[in-house]
């Protein structure tokens, strides 16, 4: 198999996630020894077999030689920035997790000043928005449903929690 843009972007995207995972495993461990309680467990594995398969579905379905719009593909690339400033935000309570901490303050710096959920708004631009970089319409439609079925349960799971925070 020939490697091109959507089998290389399916790469770098794998390491990030994996980069993630490995820091939010580090903070879940944290938050735990500290008293955290996780909530919710039971729909994190359908999250992992979803990101899993939209990366594993992006390298191995799109076409090697299909070459990305550039726009969508810059747009996803701000996207990660975004990322990046969510986790700094939230710091040492940055989890993939629900992980509840009492006594610990509501994070309201970054972009939780504006919005209650931005990890969430940006997952559901980005996991439609990379296939649609490659012309990849039906894996758009697809993850990008599943991931707001996914979503809207883990949204409501989490209000529940921050409920009692407030």
């Amino acid at each position: 198999m020939d490697m091109g843009w959507a089998q290389w972007t399916a790469i770098a995207v794998a390491l990030l996630r994996i980069a993630e995972l490995i820091h939010a495993r580090r903070n879940h461990a944290r938050l735990l020894d500290a008293g955290g309680e996780e909530r919710h467990p039971g729909h994190y594995p359908f999250f992992v077999l979803l990101h899993s398969a939209w990366i594993a579905a992006l390298f191995f379905l799109v076409r090697e030689s299909r070459l990305p719009d550039p726009t969508l593909l810059a747009i996803f690339g701000m996207l990660q920035c975004g990322r990046l400033w969510i986790i700094a935000s939230l710091g040492r309570f940055w989890t993939t997790r629900i992980v509840t901490l009492p006594g610990a303050p509501l994070v309201r710096r970054g972009p939780y000043r504006w919005i209650r959920h931005p990890n969430y708004l940006l997952v559901a631009v980005e996991i439609p928005l990379l296939p649609l970089a490659f012309g990849a319409w039906d894996l758009a439609l697809l993850f990008g449903f599943a991931n707001l079925v996914l979503l809207a349960y883990r949204i409501r799971a989490e209000e529940d929690v921050l409920a009692e925070r407030r």
